[in-house]
């Protein structure tokens, strides 16, 4: 007598395997989501840092000692002008001057690029129209203030005018596509004064933004959340 499973026994069995996978695979995604994005913070605040520090050590100086804002964007060069632009002209390779970042379009989109950033609203600079940047050969992009330098120089860490100082932009690790949010704590206060922000590898919490500020040789996270990530990428 032949043994075969009935249509019935298919059904439900197809039917378990459906459910299984409509309960892991958004988890899934998100896992893999939350590792390329923290991935992605890490390395071009490394190479943006990197680039400072090497125009330090080959035109003598870095965030610290720009006295001039951008002027001609990619055609600022180190040994003419002290602007973050000729730094990264100088020092960065493979990266895309954009002159405005809301120039940009949303692929798929007819929208220009925005950003919701309510750390860097606070401080007045909340529109994609106030930022350079260059995209990255990974698509990731650094924004700028676009004044950036004008006031001789961005202060150091420990600085009390900080908070109030041009001296921010933004990475975006998503690029151009959506959802171009800031990203937010799960629970906890989002403030670097704080040390209770935890970010839940989620969507509606990582998500694509995230703010930075620049001083001397370095590029670190603005907010508590990007912190975390940070500190808690593997």
């Amino acid at each position: 007598m032949r043994k075969a499973f009935t249509l019935a026994e298919v059904l439900i069995t197809l039917g378990v395997i459906g459910i299984v996978a409509a309960l892991t695979v958004p988890v899934l995604v998100s896992n893999t989501r939350g590792r390329q994005y923290s991935a992605k913070l890490k390395k071009t605040m490394a190479t943006v840092s990197q680039a400072a520090r090497m125009s330090h050590g080959m035109y003598g100086f870095d965030f610290s000692e720009i006295d001039e804002a951008c002027q001609n964007g990619q055609s600022d060069h180190p040994e003419n002008i002290r602007s973050i632009c000729s730094m990264l002209n100088g020092t960065l390779s493979g990266g895309t001057y954009i002159d405005k970042m809301s120039d940009l379009n949303i692929p798929d989109d007819s929208a220009k690029y925005s950003i919701k950033s309510p750390y860097l609203s606070s401080l007045g600079y909340g529109d994609a129209a106030d930022y350079h940047a260059y995209i990255l050969a990974d698509g990731t992009i650094f924004a700028f203030y676009k004044n950036l330098g004008g006031n001789n120089g961005c202060p150091g860490r420990l600085d009390p005018e900080f908070e109030t100082s041009n001296c921010v932009g933004f990475i975006d690790v998503n690029g151009v596509r959506v959802p171009n949010k800031e990203i937010n704590c799960t629970s906890g206060v989002n403030s670097l004064a704080e040390t209770s922000c935890v970010v839940r590898n989620e969507a509606i919490y990582m998500t694509d933004i995230f703010p930075v500020r620049i001083y001397d040789g370095i590029v670190e996270p603005a907010t508590a959340a990007g912190r975390y990530v940070v500190r808690t990428a593997k």
